[in-house]
């Protein structure tokens, strides 16, 4: 049976999030699989898919950007924000195309900026979905939230076709359709979103991504990622094996049990350079592994688990234990 950890699919269009966790059940004969973010069904990208006890990452992944490559059609407004919804406005013939101003109007997105999600999406009000809300022609309220566009850059304007292309990277939830119809708005033409790739999700990446077909011939074990593999903003410490038993018992690490090789990224940082929404705790934990050489044991990279530093008591606390081994029968 395949052990757990992480495949990162390249989502092909028409494809929900959902279809992939259900095609990779299939493959696996795992059921406990997840995906670290929903992505439009008509968006292409990376779409990491968590397998077994690696589904238990994902609340740490909030500290990651995710990068995009959009097209926007100027002069079009549908109901989804994007072309493939019911069009209520078509003003392409009839507003002035000026590059100069389109770049100016994207580049107010930039920063930390406060966004409605779309009518259509999986946002959830008061148990659920705004698209179930949408669907019926309900009218519900929609709260704003606060997202972090940290780069937004043009890459190409295409005047005839109205078309501008662009990239961004972005905190988690922030839907860059929104964008697009945010800065028709702007400019008073109105825009949809008319393509959309993901090219990166934390450390997941068009680079290490693998198709259906790859996945299908191949088999997914050959493409599985370490579940510590996304968790690259947090430290890194590696214990001994009777310390290591002791951990993955849910035992506490005092800093005289560990040898640090990485401090966490956002140990230092603001909040306002760090991002928004950033747990105090995950500021200073710790991917805790088995010092490999001592290491007879057969978790493939050493990784044991999570643990939070408590700096008043100098202890690393355990957050998720990902090492599940018999321990009395450990080879520690």
């Amino acid at each position: 049976m395949i052990r757990d950890g992480i495949i990162n699919l390249l989502k092909p269009a028409g494809m929900t999030s959902h279809d992939g966790v259900r095609m990779l059940r299939r493959l696996t004969g795992v059921k406990r699989i997840g995906h670290t973010g929903t992505l439009d069904p008509m968006a292409v990208g990376v779409l990491p898919l968590c397998i077994g006890s690696a589904a238990r990452i994902t609340e740490y992944l909030d500290l990651d950007y995710k990068k995009y490559r959009c097209e926007m059609q100027l002069g079009l407004e549908t109901d989804t924000q994007d072309v493939w919804g019911t069009v209520i406005r078509d003003n392409r013939g009839s507003f002035v195309f000026d590059p100069a101003v389109i770049r100016e109007a994207l580049s107010r997105f930039q920063g930390l900026i406060s966004q409605y999600p779309p009518g259509y999406s999986a946002v959830r009000v008061n148990g659920r979905r705004l698209y179930e809300y949408a669907r019926r022609g309900e009218q519900v309220e929609i709260k704003p939230r606060q997202v972090d566009i940290k780069n937004i850059t043009v890459i190409s304007i295409d005047p005839d076709k109205k078309r501008v292309m662009f990239d961004v990277e972005c905190s988690k939830g922030t839907y860059i359709r929104t964008i697009c119809h945010d800065a028709g708005i702007v400019l008073g033409c109105g825009a949809v979103m008319s393509c959309l790739i993901r090219t990166a999700s934390g450390a997941f990446t068009l680079d290490n991504a693998v198709t259906i077909e790859e996945l299908s011939d191949g088999g997914p074990e050959r493409y599985l990622l370490e579940p510590d593999f996304p968790l690259v903003h947090f430290g890194k410490a590696v214990v001994n094996g009777d310390r290591g038993k002791w951990f993955v018992n849910g035992g506490h690490l005092r800093m005289s049990d560990v040898t640090i090789l990485r401090d966490p990224a956002f140990r230092n940082v603001p909040e306002e350079k760090g991002g928004p929404g950033i747990r105090e705790e995950y500021k200073k934990a710790y991917n805790i592994y088995l010092d490999r050489s001592h290491q007879s044991g057969n978790y493939s990279n050493g990784f044991l688990g999570v643990a939070f530093l408590e700096e008043q008591d100098e202890r690393l606390v355990p957050d998720k234990i990902f090492y599940r081994q018999d321990i009395k029968n450990s080879n520690f």
